[in-house]
């Protein structure tokens, strides 16, 4: 005979929930078990892009642990957003995220999809692995100060790691006043 589903969950994965109640059958007191079920219904469909049944006409869809990132896939939720731009300090900031995996609401991964703020995770990282390589390198911290302190260096450096990207954001912003930019390196644990 073919066992319930309840009952190989039950063999394979034991519940985190169990519900008992007493019952007295005659001067005995048993304990019966409940099973613990949730259900969901909901049409969780929002703006979707794809065509959804309607409501009468949709299955239920069984989840767990082993399928989670299949179902995602299939159902393919995602947002739109339009947040305040504090980067550049005007304005909106319109975001779209689509959600395939369960690690896709990992915050790293949803800075992946925002190609500014991308940008500013790969600045941090690069950051990082620059102090990592001047903790104990006594002779690289002497160098990146030498050449922190001189300002025409510094100038230099600037020029040629931003000249395409200085040279089109001023024919932009040609109308907006000019400013003074300074960089700080701080190379002091």
């Amino acid at each position: 005979m073919v066992d319930s589903l309840q009952k190989w969950v039950g063999r394979n994965r034991p519940p985190r929930v169990q519900i008992t109640y007493d019952v007295e059958i005659g001067d005995a007191i048993e304990k019966k078990e409940l099973p613990f079920v949730v259900g969901l219904l909901a049409d969780l469909s929002g703006n979707s892009k794809n065509d959804q049944p309607k409501l009468r006409d949709r299955r239920f869809v069984e989840i767990d642990r082993d399928n989670f990132n299949e179902v995602m896939q299939k159902i393919s939720p995602s947002v739109n957003l339009k947040i305040p731009d504090v980067l550049k300090g005007d304005g909106e900031l319109k975001i779209e995220l689509d959600f395939k995996k369960f690690d896709d609401f990992h915050p790293e991964n949803i800075v992946k999809k925002v190609p500014r703020l991308e940008k500013l995770l790969l600045a941090r990282q690069h950051l990082r692995d620059l102090a990592a390589k001047l903790d104990g390198n006594d002779e690289l911290n002497g160098i990146l100060s030498e050449v922190a302190s001189n300002k025409a260096e510094v100038k230099k450096l600037l020029t040629e790691a931003g000249s395409s990207k200085v040279g089109s954001e001023e024919k932009k912003d040609s109308n907006k006043p000019k400013e003074n930019k300074k960089v700080n390196i701080n190379t002091e644990n």
